[in-house]
């Protein structure tokens, strides 16, 4: 089966030209400890037989500095499309966006959220990010956010002012799935499925939240299947930051989706990413 891999992310052994300047002022420690460049990324994605991958920025480690993102898209892009991070509240906002685009990367990532700035930050939805989310929906421009599901109200509000942006959830914001079927404690996540434009990234990391307390992988599927349809959930390995060499993380998510059918989990490993980031779908340059 064809895979696309929605959230991965690079970081350079060259820190002169690279200096990290992460978003909260400390840097991940995955970041330190198991980093990962565009060759090696490259050769773990050609390892666990994935055909394309989106390069996230890695906000904890270059901020809004995209640059190392958009040398690995253009070094390789047969098999990387590239999202970057911006400031949504920045006077100059729309122009950074308009200028990464013009980099050749696919979409911006709003960050509020993380394993160096734990809580959600409490500017999403603020008026002065207006700009950029109606950027973002004139030209069909995808955001995905970084976020907990306490940023959840904020978010319907700027949906209900911007209904047409299309909008991918990292890590399905984050969701306690610890109680189980029907999983009450995370209604407000399937609720937003009334939204057309909200899609979920279902990375390694909520699959591993779905096996907490009376929860089971399959269970959190099916429900959210049923809610969203498979045709909004697109899967991320989230490597490097996820433990793990990738096939392993790909195996896992293999053996997690097994249950579904054929047709989900094809939309789930690359139908729903390519109607998301069109980039993956193209064959682009060899690199």
């Amino acid at each position: 089966m064809k895979i696309f891999d929605t959230h991965t992310h690079v970081i350079s052994p060259d820190t002169a030209t690279y200096p990290t300047n992460p978003i909260g002022g400390h840097q991940s420690e995955w970041s330190q400890t198991r980093p990962v460049d565009a060759g090696g990324l490259l050769k773990a994605i050609d390892e666990a037989s994935i055909t394309k991958a989106v390069v996230v920025q890695a906000s904890t480690v270059y901020g809004h500095d995209n640059r190392y993102v958009v040398e690995t898209v253009r070094t390789h892009p047969s098999r990387f499309v590239g999202v970057y991070s911006i400031d949504a509240l920045a006077p100059d906002a729309v122009e950074r966006i308009d200028y990464w685009q013009a980099q050749g990367l696919a979409g911006f990532r709003l960050f509020t959220t993380g394993s160096t700035m734990p809580g959600q930050s409490d500017w999403l939805g603020h008026k002065d990010s207006y700009p950029a989310w109606a950027h973002a929906e004139k030209l069909g421009i995808p955001v995905c956010l970084q976020m907990t599901m306490e940023g959840l109200p904020a978010l319907r509000a700027l949906l209900e002012r911007f209904p047409a942006v299309r909008v991918l959830l990292d890590h399905c914001a984050r969701p306690d799935l610890s109680d189980g079927t029907p999983f009450a404690a995370s209604q407000a996540l399937f609720d937003m499925a009334a939204f057309p434009g909200v899609y979920l990234k279902l990375t390694n990391r909520t699959l591993t939240a779905a096996t907490a307390g009376k929860s089971t992988p399959q269970d959190f599927l099916a429900r959210v299947i049923e809610t969203f349809g498979a045709g909004r959930i697109a899967w991320g390995s989230n490597f490097p930051a996820a433990e793990g060499a990738l096939p392993a993380l790909v195996a896992a998510a293999h053996e997690a989706l097994s249950s579904l059918s054929s047709d989900d989990q094809a939309m789930i490993f690359n139908g729903t990413a390519a109607t998301i980031y069109p980039g993956l779908s193209e064959s682009g340059k060899h690199g």
